[in-house]
């Protein structure tokens, strides 16, 4: 093993909220954990309630306070709609050159 790379390797305990301590190796001193094999119910085989508040009941207090604001609803943009063939294209600009030449002999 190359030295100085490697963590520190701790001979600790592990405390159970249960209240039970387990002794094991690890690279933290000192640890706490919410459930062990001694009070786990695929172990023990018995079911208990370790969260008395439910998770709606936790997000309506954690957000409680808070003021909804409403959006106002988008308005639908307007399809253009372009012309496809070269003709009805041709057409729309000669009508329009058209237009404008009858305007301009007006003036």
């Amino acid at each position: 093993m190359k030295e100085n790379i490697h963590p520190k390797y701790y001979k600790t305990s592990a405390t159970c909220a249960c209240g039970a301590v387990f002794e094991i190796g690890t690279t933290r001193e000192n640890l706490k954990v919410d459930i062990c094999s001694a009070c786990h119910p695929l172990f023990t085989g018995q079911q208990r309630i370790l969260d008395a508040e439910g998770r709606v009941q936790k997000f309506n207090k954690k957000y409680d306070g808070l003021k909804v604001v409403k959006r106002e609803a988008k308005k639908p943009k307007k399809k253009v709609v372009a012309a496809t063939t070269k003709g009805k294209l041709k057409s729309k600009l000669t009508t329009k050159k058209a237009a404008e030449t009858k305007s301009a002999d007006k003036k």
